[in-house]
């Protein structure tokens, strides 16, 4: 790799880290603890009924999640059309618009609106195009840049509450939010503008040419069961990440556990700081090590983790959110990893596109389950975190099945060569 282009790699990979920070700090990872003040207010004036109080929030995280799969699809078709930077733009303006719209709603359906918003916007400024952008600069070392830049996934979930818990306390869930949307307007729209680059400008045009074009289209890559499978893992995965990470901060203040509302924050906190010591970890050991073999790994730290579920207790919760924590990070760097590995960069941003869609849709399924089964028992979540036990297992099995898939794949390439 070129010295300049290495040099300014790292500053996309910053600018990249910087755009998950706020986008998913803000869209996902930090607005649960606004949940409960939201939810409290809402059910006081009536905007919603208490008894479907746990599936309104549900529906609001899985609105967000549903529309970043939807808008990462679209986002991946037009990135081989339009240039990334007036995409992230129009992102930057999406997620804006929509902490401005929730931080003035009063009923659910603008509630639902501002959600839409926040997350279309992550199908131009979240993971999938940030993957995109990061991969175009790397060649080798791909996977300890990816697994710097979706960090940022899990500093913003970390952040963000240390931000909003003091704000919301003192000034109410209104004003906390209203002030933490600054961040987009501020830091991350002039970070945009001033920073990304497309590709790297001091390359020969056949050479970047040539790295574009290598791989599968979208189409081919959905005629091998080596696909299906590995969308069928990230489904599986972001069902027990999503649930986790938007519904555990409840589950903890919930009668049966009882800890107090700031003591969840910091559990929540603490759920995504360790993750990012298993993003990065994952990511540098998946450069000295097959990929595959380092997500069967995590995804087995992850299910271990779990089956604390079956017992939690405060005293023991640490023993669920510590492993858990640095099995998701890892997982979740690989699948973006070994997405770009396994059908190569020619319709990357198509295919993570897709992929995103499938992984958001099983996360919107264990939000809607989790929240609607926490309903069903009053408010108490133990039942409802079963599932996610379930979905844990289910995920590792899946993990196994994409490394006999790909162990398969790389015999036929061997023989064909």
């Amino acid at each position: 790799m070129d010295g300049s282009r290495t040099r300014y790699g790292w500053v996309i990979v910053i600018v990249a880290t910087l755009s998950l920070v706020v986008s998913n700090g803000l869209a996902i990872g930090g607005l649960p603890p606004f949940y409960k003040p939201i939810r409290e207010e809402f059910v006081a004036i009536g905007a919603i009924d208490a008894a479907h109080a746990e599936s309104f929030i549900a529906n609001s995280a899985n609105i967000t999640f549903l529309m970043s799969g939807v808008f990462s699809l679209l986002g991946g078709w037009l990135i081989t059309r339009f240039s990334l930077k007036p995409l992230m733009l129009v992102g930057c303006a999406l997620l804006g618009s929509g902490l401005l719209l929730h931080s003035q709603a009063e009923t659910a359906e603008a509630v639902y609106l501002a959600r839409f918003l926040m997350g279309a916007s992550l199908g131009f400024i979240g993971v999938a195009p940030c993957v995109v952008l990061v991969s175009r600069w790397f060649d080798t070392g791909r996977g300890t840049a990816l697994g710097i830049v979706l960090t940022g996934t899990s500093l913003g979930g970390f952040l963000i509450p240390f931000i909003a818990a003091p704000m919301i306390a003192s000034y109410g869930w209104r004003t906390a939010m209203l002030a933490v949307s600054a961040l987009v307007w501020l830091i991350l729209l002039p970070g945009i503008i001033l920073l990304v680059k497309e590709k790297p400008s001091d390359l020969p045009s056949a050479t970047e040419a040539a790295a574009d074009t290598d791989g599968m289209t979208l189409g081919e890559a959905v005629q091998t069961p080596l696909f299906w499978v590995f969308g069928l893992c990230a489904a599986l995965v972001f069902y027990p990440i999503f649930v986790t990470s938007q519904q555990f901060i409840l589950y903890l203040q919930s009668p049966k556990i009882g800890v107090t509302a700031q003591t969840a924050a910091f559990a929540q906190s603490a759920l995504f700081a360790i993750s990012i010591g298993g993003k990065f970890l994952a990511g540098a050991l998946s450069d000295k090590f097959r990929a595959v073999r380092v997500i069967v790994a995590c995804a087995g730290l992850m299910f271990a983790a779990s089956c604390v579920l079956l017992f939690l207790t405060a005293n023991n919760s640490l023993l669920f959110l510590l492993p858990f924590a640095l099995g998701y990070g890892g997982t979740f760097v690989l699948l973006q990893r070994l997405a770009a590995d396994f059908f190569g960069r020619r319709e990357i941003g198509k295919i993570l596109g897709l992929i995103t869609l499938i992984e958001v849709t099983g996360a919107a399924i264990g939000g809607r389950i989790t929240g609607y089964l926490a309903d069903r028992s009053g408010g108490d979540y133990t039942y409802a975190f079963y599932g996610v036990t379930i979905a844990s297992a289910l995920a590792f099995l899946a993990t196994l099945g994409i490394f006999t898939l790909s162990k398969r794949k790389r015999l036929s390439s061997i023989e064909s060569h």
